[in-house]
């Protein structure tokens, strides 16, 4: 009998023993789990003031992970102070922001960390209406007369016209985008085959797309730079009485004040002394390229009838004096076209670089402007790319680090981001064949004048280039 009610009594102390350990481990659980949101500091024993110090040295990819620790870490890390303060300290990170578009017209952006190599995915931008309800795009009909981008395009439009009820089922967008301010713009485009006035941003902080203020005109394939913080956009295309016609005019978004304000629009000068009014009436001019150079806004320009284009140089913008002026001859004239007269650019520690196709399938040439000389000069003639004539953006230019960047796609659909390094002593690791065969693994090219180094790829399948952009947070 005392060896049973030992027994019991034993059995009555482990199950009380069970019930207060489980007791105390689903305490702690709790106690651990508001922990981070109870205590009045980020983090324990130290004031919010070196906590925050401490998180603005942390390399930026951390924060993707870092927000889910507490509300008040996430409060930090989504702040614009911290981001003023990692640019005081020096700890600001650039990266790198490519816009593509999957099945002909969905578009997706991705965010490369340069360091870390990891991509990160952005939200989907939200989905825009045709801003006067109407579903009368037809108008669309005449889009490739005035600024189709590349036979593609034409081809496109010309075969949608022909199988597709649907308006909204238009095979491109005809964006334009921009990064001013610590955040991205998708300025205007086609929805429904009619010319868009909305702004869309995206601020990297929160990770989130908002609409701002809209353009005082709808316009499709404008042109975008930044120049003094604020985001300038001249010509494009918007909806005229006999469809869709080129614009001259140019107007300035100041993100501070969240406005638009009017521009002197584009004189075409050139474009006025055609010597018939029948080439007046058939050759269109249009901004087929902008950059901010030197303090001035550098727009080039063409006259074009499909499927031709007429360089006709261009014309620059003073902001002090609010006006402009003939661009240099030479610059106009030795500016490189990527595709059906369009004009890409980029500066890279205040040098202005443009990629010029070349005859070979495999290469092309890169070019800078000498401005004391007003001439183009080759810097590279061996840049290793693909032949893309039937893409829409076969390569985009991108100054990333302070060094010139290549993006472009290799045979196996990847996306490749080529960093140009001017040192020619080291050897190579692969050959040109190697690299657009497409290699997931680091790889290096010697061409004559640049070690080109592919920093980062990307499994993109169909994706097309649409445009890059660099924002430093």
């Amino acid at each position: 009998m005392g060896a049973l009610l030992s027994l019991n009594n034993t059995r009555a102390r482990t199950n009380n023993l069970y019930e207060v350990s489980s007791s105390e481990a689903c305490k702690r659980q709790r106690t651990s789990s508001s922990f981070w949101e109870d205590n009045p500091r980020l983090i324990p024993s130290l004031p919010d003031e070196i906590s925050i110090q401490i998180l603005a040295r942390l390399p930026r990819i951390c924060y993707l992970d870092m927000k889910l620790v507490s509300r008040s870490w996430k409060a930090v890390i989504t702040s614009a102070e911290l981001y003023k303060l990692r640019k005081e300290l020096g700890t600001a990170e650039q990266w790198l922001y490519i816009l593509t578009k999957f099945d002909g017209d969905k578009l997706v952006w991705f965010a490369l960390d340069p360091h870390s190599k990891r991509w990160q995915k952005l939200p989907l931008m939200p989905n825009v209406a045709a801003e006067d309800g109407s579903r009368r795009g037809l108008s669309a009909l005449n889009v490739w007369h005035m600024v189709g981008s590349s036979i593609k395009i034409a081809d496109a439009v010309r075969g949608w016209l022909g199988r597709r009820p649907a308006l909204d089922q238009i095979p491109f967008c005809g964006c334009a985008v921009a990064a001013v301010d610590g955040c991205l713009y998708v300025i205007g485009g086609f929805s429904k085959a009619l010319p868009m006035k909305c702004v869309r941003k995206y601020d990297p902080t929160l990770n989130v797309w908002s609409e701002v203020s809209s353009m005082s005109v709808g316009r499709a394939y404008c042109k975008t730079s930044v120049l003094n913080n604020k985001l300038f956009v001249v010509g494009g295309v918007s909806r005229g009485r006999g469809g869709l016609t080129p614009l001259q005019s140019a107007e300035v978004f100041d993100p501070q004040t969240g406005a638009w304000s009017e521009v002197p629009s584009m004189p075409f000068s050139k474009a006025q002394v055609l010597p018939t009014a029948f080439l007046a009436d058939l050759l269109k001019p249009i901004a087929t390229g902008m950059t901010s150079y030197k303090g001035k806004l550098y727009v080039s320009q063409s006259l074009y009838c499909w499927p031709f284009f007429v360089d006709v140089g261009g014309e620059v913008y003073d902001p002090d004096s609010n006006s402009w002026f003939e661009m240099p001859v030479g610059m106009g004239e030795g500016w490189p076209a990527r595709q059906a007269g369009t004009k890409v650019s980029v500066i890279v520690e205040d040098d202005l670089y443009a990629l010029d196709p070349s005859t070979s399938l495999d290469s092309a040439r890169i070019k800078t402007y000498d401005y004391e000389g007003d001439t183009w000069k080759v810097v590279d003639g061996d840049v290793p790319i693909r032949d893309f004539a039937e893409s829409e953006s076969p390569y985009l230019l991108s100054g990333l680090l302070g060094k010139l960047h290549v993006i472009t796609k290799d045979a196996n659909q990847n996306i490749l981001v080529m960093q140009a390094d001017k040192q020619n002593h080291l050897e190579s690791s692969a050959s040109t064949a190697d690299l657009i065969q497409g290699s997931l693994q680091e790889s290096v090219v010697q061409s004559e004048t640049n070690i080109w180094t592919v920093i980062a790829t990307k499994n993109a399948s169909s994706a097309e280039l649409i445009s890059c952009q660099v924002l430093d947070m």
